[in-house]
Order: C-alpha cells, then structure tokens, then sequence
C-alpha cells in the first residue's frame, strides 16, 4: 500500500451524505447555475446508498426545506403524515401525567412526520438530478493539507480489501485522492474527519464542549385498530420515567403512514450513574404501562441507534478553515429544546453554499471568504441556537432545580439566570460506583424479550442491517486493554458494556468475578459513537470502517 494514489479533482467536495451537506450541494448547484459559474461538485457517503446511516426522530419542520425546494411537495417528497397534535406526557413508574402545557418551542402541529432514510434518500435524488456527483460507500478516512499544511485541500478515502491483518487482500482497492477548492464537511456528530482536524487547527478554541445524547429508536408496526387510529395527538413525548430528573432525556412516539410508529428514547450522555444500561433503559420505556398500551400487538420491523450533538450556540466551532467549512451536526446545528435538527442542519448547509458561490466569483478560498459565520447571525438559524443557548446546560442539572432554570430561560429568552452556562464533558460526569453506589446496580438483571415487539440487542443489530466485513482491520481502537480490566473496572465496572446499544464490549470475568478481558465484537457497531463520547479515560477511538459498512437503514 504505497502513497501514490488515484486523484480526482472538483471544485467543490461535501463530506456525509446527511441532510446538511445534500441542502447545501443542492443549493450550490441552484446558486452556481443562477450566478454563472459551472462548478463541478461532489459528495461522498460511507453507507452503502444515501441514507442507509441516516437515523433521527424525524419530525421535520419544512422551514429550511421550502427555501430550498419551493415545490417539495409536488416534487415526491416523502412525507409520512402532518402533525396534528402534540402530546406531553410525564411519567411515573407505574402511571402517566398528561401535561396540559406543551412549551412552545415543542409546538409540531403542521410540521412533517418523516423516515429521515427516505428523506435523504429523495435529496440524494434531487441532487444528482442537478448534476451532483455522488459516491456512497466511500468513507473519508483523511484530511488532505496543502503546503502550509493548514489549508484543506480534499479527502482521502478509506481503502477496501485490507485484512485484519493489514495486509491487502487479492480484492484490494486503494483509497483516492479526493482533491477540492473547497471541502464541506457534513458528517454528523463526532465526525471522524473534523475531529482531526481539531488536532491540528484551533476550530474549537474558545468554544464549549460539544456534548451529546444518544438516542435508541424503532419503527413499529401496529394492528389496523391502534390508538392513533382515533387520536388527535400523533406527535407523543414523555419525561420521567425510566430515567428520573436527575439524568436528562425523555421518549418519543410519532405517528407514521400504513399504521407504524417511530418509537425511541433518548439520553443525554452527561449521566452520572456508571451502571446504566442505555438499552435496558429503552426496554423501561416500551414496558410502561402508559407506551406498552400505544403499541400493543406490535411488532418492530427496524431498529437503530445515533448520538445527537445537543450543546447547541456556544459549542459552535470556527465554522471554516482554508478550504473547509463545517456544516451539520459536526458544527453543533442542532435546536436542542425542540429536539429538532434537521432543518437547522439543512439551513447550515445552504449558508455554507452561498459562502462558496461568494469565494468561488472570487477565486480565493480563504477562511474570511469562506466563514459565513455573518450569515448565519443574520439568519433565523441564529436565533433558534441562541434562544437555546442555556437549554442543555439546564436540562442537565439534578432534580427540581432544572425545572427552575428551564422556567426562566423560558421566559427570558433563553438566558436564564445568568448567560453562558458552564458545560462539562460527556466523559468527565461518571461517578465512581468506590463513592457513591449505583441505584441501579440492583436493577440491571437481564429482562426477557419476546422478539416480536421487545427484541435484545443482538436482535436490535439484525434489525438495524448492519453489515461489516469480518476480515478487517478493527475500527474500533481500544488503546490500552489492561487499564480496561484493572482501573476502568476497579472504578467504573467497565460502563462501555452497559453504554453501548449494540453490545460491541463485553467483558469476559474470571472465577473470582473480575474482569479478565475486554472482548470486542466490531462487526456489531451502529456507527453512534457513545464509545467515543462516553469512555470515562479517553481509552476509544471510533475510525470510519470499510466504506459501506455498517448499517443499512430504509424505514427510521
């Protein structure tokens, strides 16, 4: 495997195939044809098609939308069905409180309720159709830099047919050069590619830490007679139960066409308690009393699980570099009260366009040319991220108390009781079980499934399509196994085989009940990067897989 590789040239390259990078190719192309220019344009996606890794709770507020694509609906958008009705549920472990007040930045009634897979998959469409060269099972394995070694000027991509033991195989192919005047990049949450380059260019300096949540979702199809058969409100949340106040997060259950539903809970990754299991958790939540009764006689037909970048304005990294820009969930788009990110990953994406169009009459592709930081101020983006510009740091504290900062954020603006809340990161917040023991160590015994509409993991994976190559090399990088074992156990009981939804770790024990080996099985991962985000000693690092790995999303 030398250095010398096949080199293709555009004059613009969008990394990730999520909604960010495909608003903003096509609106470059709309842009570039109104004002003149002819750009040649490209996009790479490591899932094997355009929204195969594409994974949300997907109600869809269309403002972004109908600026790009006036006619969407004309124009075959795939809209499941409207909202008609938004429902707020508190729950207990035994009972439900409807809440009579919905806040309003939760109001969803005329929004759409979408599979996020088929809408990437229909602005893929759009996109080639104005002439978008695009690559799916193509992953960015890394940055390419100029002279100065500062200024971006493309992507490699991942090669293919490499074992397990580095070496190539008789089916190798090598990665390519991907070079660019401009390179998006749009990978979503934790991207690979922009966290390098944070190693090497101060894009975070200054800024906050990104902070996440991660969130466990499926698609389940209901009898004929179901509850939202009759019910005005088919945009359903929930707080509470299973997780309590002291750990932020909440469930959802959104209506979808042909009686489905797109059911999940999300949790914010600043938890405390290192024996929670995320996927035992979302267990909690179907089996309540109030949510087993929404989806009796069901059966789940796909499952998934992601990360969602939640810590909103103050967490935005510099959004260009020299011939870079970031869009998306990598540049922290995401409204974090409404739970909403798709449009303000859209609307990222079509500012960065006009940037690019602005440098391109210019011929110069500097960062003052290409930041549209001015743009975004100016823009309604900015005012849905800066009203929200508190939220997490709130919704993260213990108890009652969290209610008081929401309640006055809420009626301040977003400011709260003083501006420019401190945030803390993800894998600083575990709590060593030496200090304080763990309430939920006790319930962590293993629930049974029926494998109809409550499935384990290993059957969640099944679920989910996702496929990795089994001879290759692991693209999950445990740096040092004896501080698995010995520290992070003595500590924490190893929280990976708990904080993982896809039940990649596992931790063989001895006969004395200590951990023995931490076992990998890397062919289970669902790309949502907790791993990365959570492991409490920075011992984990998630790289892009063989391009096309990984799963295969049609229907969440």
């Amino acid at each position: 495997m030398d250095d010398v590789r096949e080199q293709i040239e555009f004059d613009v390259l969008f990394v990730g195939g999520g909604p960010a990078s495909l608003a903003g190719a096509i609106h470059l192309m709309n842009l570039s044809k109104t004002r003149g220019l002819d750009l040649e344009v490209a996009l790479i996606e490591k899932g094997a098609n355009i929204g195969s890794h594409a994974l949300s709770g997907a109600v869809l507020n269309p403002i972004a939308l109908e600026e790009l694509i006036p006619d969407y609906k004309e124009s075959g958008c795939p809209i499941e069905t409207d909202v008609r009705g938004d429902e707020f549920h508190f729950l207990t472990s035994t009972r439900h409180l409807r809440v009579p007040f919905v806040p309003k930045y939760m109001h969803n009634k005329g929004f759409h309720i979408i599979s996020l897979s088929k809408f990437v998959s229909w602005l893929g469409s759009v996109a080639e159709g104005l002439g978008v060269n695009i690559f799916p099972g193509f992953a960015g394995k890394e940055v390419l830099y100029g002279q100065d070694d500062r200024t971006v000027i493309g992507v490699r991509t991942g090669d293919k047919g490499v074992g397990r033991d580095n070496v190539p195989k008789a089916n190798f192919e090598a990665g390519i050069d991907i070079l660019a005047k401009v390179t998006v990049f749009g990978e979503g949450p934790r991207g690979s590619l922009v966290q390098a380059i944070s190693k090497k260019l101060p894009i975070f300096d200054g800024k906050m830490p990104q902070v996440f949540e991660t969130g466990i979702k499926e698609v389940i199809q209901l009898p004929e007679t179901n509850y939202f058969s009759d019910s005005q409100g088919n945009d359903v949340h929930t707080f509470g139960y299973p997780l309590g106040l002291n750990t932020h997060g909440g469930g959802f259950i959104y209506e979808m066409k042909d009686n489905r539903v797109s059911l999940g809970l999300i949790v914010g990754l600043s938890y405390q308690d290192p024996m929670l299991d995320l996927y035992e958790e979302f267990i909690r939540f179907k089996r309540h009393p109030f949510v087993s009764e929404l989806i009796e006689g069901g059966r789940v037909i796909e499952q998934g699980a992601r990360t969602i970048v939640s810590g909103g304005y103050y967490t935005v990294p510099k959004l260009a570099v020299s011939g870079g820009l970031f869009v998306g969930g990598s540049a922290s788009m995401l409204n974090a009260p409404a739970l909403k990110g798709i449009h303000t990953s859209m609307k990222s994406g079509m500012l960065a366009a006009e940037a690019i169009v602005e440098a391109s009459s210019k011929e110069l592709y500097t960062e003052e040319t290409l930041s549209y930081d001015q743009q975004l101020e100016e823009s309604w983006l900015r005012k849905e991220l800066y009203k929200g510009r508190n939220f997490t740091q709130a919704i993260s504290k213990k108890g009652l108390v969290k209610f008081w900062h929401i309640g006055t954020q809420y009626l301040t603006g977003g400011r709260g009781i003083f501006d420019r809340m401190p945030l803390e990161e993800d894998a600083k917040t575990l709590t060593p079980l030496t200090d304080v023991p763990s309430p939920r160590a006790k319930m962590n015994e293993k629930q049974s499934y029926d494998d109809v509409l409550f499935v384990d993991k290993l059957t969640g994976v099944y679920l989910s399509k996702t496929q990795h190559r089994e001879d290759q090399p692991c693209h999950l990088i445990v740096h040092d196994l004896d501080l698995c074992v010995n520290a992070c156990f003595e500590t924490y009981q190893c929280p990976c085989t708990r904080f993982c939804p896809g039940n990649v770790y596992e931790l063989e024990m001895d006969d004395e009940g200590r951990g023995k080996r931490l076992k990998l099985n890397p062919a289970n991962c669902l790309h949502c990067k907790t791993c990365e985000i959570k492991d409490p000693y920075g011992n984990i690092t998630w790289i892009c897989p063989e391009g096309g790995d990984g799963p295969g999303y049609t229907v969440v």
